[in-house]
């Protein structure tokens, strides 16, 4: 990556200031889509919300930067509130994941709006122009319209121009989205190296758990206007707390039972016809209904007949090994892998690999942070 933006300016009020999310609610009607949000965010963090579509999660961003009106909590960055500040006077950079560039400006202008708005314009807007097209390397498309560019060119337009006001948050919905795999990884790294040059707070709104893993210093799983967890990427996705944390973070299989013995920090669970051993954190006891989840790469089919017995229903391939799903005989679903491919229809038993189950208590119910 190229040089940090020159750091010859007045630094901003809000520079450096906590970022508070207190009671946030947010209802349309009926519909509550956040309900009571707590959120305290660092100077200079990067934190990710994530979630599937329709948990909140686009709507808190949105209501951080003003673009939506809330119906009950604050927003305070060092202290003072600024929920009732109007969007361009919080001072926060958003890329859309549209991307929401003029298609009849050229990139610099495109980067430069931002800036004129703010009345900063000559050699100074010009010097901040070129050290934000240098940081996302587009110095030579300088000149291009938005159409002449490629996606992945489009949204580091988009970023620039976020940047360029040097402010003191800056705002990501779902920015890599519309781009396909190859770019989405290459962009991935490159917005995690524009954060740590900058300087600025970083929220970025995601569904992929990859992106927040490999971006975040810290995530925010949200679910139904609720904060399920919140943590480091190692914490959520070694020790989830929350069988639905746990399916976002990639234990697709979840299958019901009931517990037949515990120990420790640990419990044995009755689920599809087999008794397997998983970590909990929670507090069960012999005959509580419980949830069995394993990730697929760490549910392996053996040919034992020891595990639990399953129906293959479909089977790929993906370089290293085998993933297929598979129905058990109570009619749960698993993701399981294998050393071979096996047929549809066919009949194996699989188990997780030692140590990489967890086992929740069943019918949890509210939101843990």
């Amino acid at each position: 990556m190229s040089s940090p933006l020159p750091a010859s300016r007045q630094p901003s009020p809000k520079q450096g200031a906590r970022l508070e999310l207190v009671g946030l609610r947010r209802a349309f009607g009926a519909y509550t889509a956040l309900d009571g949000i707590d959120l305290s965010i660092e100077p200079g963090e990067f934190i990710a919300l994530l979630g599937p579509s329709g948990c909140g999660k686009s709507t808190a961003l949105n209501c951080i930067a003003g673009l939506l009106p809330l119906t009950g909590g604050e927003i305070r960055v060092g202290g003072e509130r600024i929920d009732q500040l109007e969007p361009e006077k919080r001072g926060f950079g958003m890329v859309f994941q549209s991307y929401a560039l003029f298609p009849h400006m050229n990139v610099r202008r495109n980067v430069g709006f931002g800036l004129s708005m703010r009345g900063i314009k000559g050699p100074e807007a010009e010097k901040r122009i070129d050290a934000a097209l240098d940081l996302v390397r587009l110095g030579a498309q300088a000149n291009k319209l938005p159409g002449q560019l490629s996606g992945g060119q489009q949204q580091r337009v988009a970023i620039a121009r976020a940047i360029v006001i040097r402010p003191p948050v800056v705002l990501m919905d779902e920015p890599l989205s519309n781009l396909d795999a190859k770019l989405r990884l290459e962009m991935r790294a490159d917005i995690r190296a524009i954060h740590d040059q900058i300087g600025s707070t970083t929220i970025y709104v995601t569904h992929d758990q990859d992106e927040a893993l490999s971006m975040a210093d810290r995530i925010v799983v949200m679910s139904q206007g609720h904060i399920m967890q919140i943590g480091t990427p190692e914490d959520l996705y070694q020790r989830p707390n929350h069988v639905d944390v746990a399916d976002f973070m990639g234990f697709r299989t979840r299958i019901p039972g009931r517990i037949t013995a515990t120990s420790g920090g640990s419990a044995e669970i009755e689920a599809a016809g087999a008794r397997v051993t998983g970590m909990t954190r929670d507090t069960l006891n012999p005959g509580d209904s419980a949830i069995l989840s394993v990730r697929p790469e760490d549910l392996v089919a053996v040919e034992d007949g020891s595990g639990i017995p399953v129906t293959v229903t479909t089977m790929e391939y993906r370089g290293r090994a085998f993933f297929g799903s598979g129905k058990t005989a109570d009619g749960s679903d698993l993701y399981f892998r294998a050393d071979q491919a096996l047929p549809r229809g066919a009949r194996t038993s699989v188990r997780p690999a030692e140590g990489r189950a967890l086992i929740f208590k069943a019918a949890r119910t509210g939101s843990a942070a």
